[in-house]
């Protein structure tokens, strides 16, 4: 019913010829280019794509696999091709993920004093140290109610925003990691908080006033204040390789690392 009202079909109703070949275009790869890495023929892509030939569930994994198509798509692509689907979506709390989530656990509480949490594919925060409950000091609390956002935390008028020095920077920075990862994943939810925050006002000056100067770093850092001090932190985030499971894939470890001695100081006196 929400797809007839929005003037779009299911993806199962398209069938996998056009979805893989939306695929295709969005990487700029030609029929003949991926018929070489799939060990096929650009005739049989096109047969493919255009509903002429029914690919096998082989040749659907195949060919995902070269357009580096994300695992949740995979099984978008198998049920539109007619097959079931082959990776599992497991609750972060099931018994069978009990060993990552204590890995993971156990990695950012390792990260301490510098801030470090874990988010889903639409930036949802799942665990967080104490270096992140201390970012999070003063903002809003229906904010901070479950479920929390890690975007919406930073980029909103009540949350990290008014505090982030470089905001303007830190906030395109942000967008565009965002529009990367709507292109790559097809995902609505994410193209829908990614409409929410951008629609966010900004202010034309720093929090204290002063115009934003150009940041000497040596990557883009997030230049925070907290309780009177300049706090700078590099953001790195990792992913799972080769994931087998739909919530594994779309997990994400992000830790901000200090970014000058300073930082470094600050925090390890503030959690002693």
């Amino acid at each position: 019913m929400t797809a007839l009202m929005s003037g779009t079909a299911p993806a199962t109703d398209r069938g996998v010829g056009p979805l893989l070949r939306a695929w295709r275009e969005r990487r700029r790869v030609s029929q003949l280019e991926l018929a070489l890495r799939a060990d096929s023929s650009a005739r049989h892509i096109s047969f493919v794509e255009t509903g002429r030939s029914r690919p096998s569930e082989e040749m659907v994994l195949r060919l995902a696999e070269h357009l580096d198509v994300p695992v949740r798509e995979r099984n978008a692509l198998l049920l539109a091709a007619g097959y079931a689907p082959r990776y599992p979506e497991t609750p972060l709390d099931d018994p069978a993920l009990g060993a990552l989530r204590e890995g993971m656990e156990r990695l950012i509480r390792g990260h301490e004093p510098y801030p470090a949490l874990v988010v889903d594919g639409t930036y949802r925060v799942l665990a967080a140290n104490r270096g992140i409950t201390m970012l999070l000091e003063g903002v809003a609390e229906h904010l901070l109610a479950p479920p929390l956002n890690a975007i919406r935390l930073t980029l909103h008028p009540q949350g990290l925003a008014p505090r982030i020095r470089n905001l303007r920077e830190w906030r395109g920075h942000l967008l565009e990691q965002m529009g990367r990862q709507i292109a790559l994943h097809r995902s609505q939810p994410l193209r829908e908080l990614y409409d929410e925050v951008a629609a966010y006002p900004v202010p034309e000056t720093a929090p204290d006033g002063e115009p934003e100067e150009p940041v000497p770093y040596f990557a883009l850092p997030m230049q925070i204040e907290h309780r009177g001090h300049v706090l700078s932190f590099i953001s790195s985030i990792s992913t799972f390789n080769t994931p087998m499971d739909v919530t594994v894939a779309e997990l994400a470890i992000e830790t901000l690392l200090p970014a000058d001695p300073a930082t470094v100081e600050y925090l390890h006196t503030l959690m002693s």
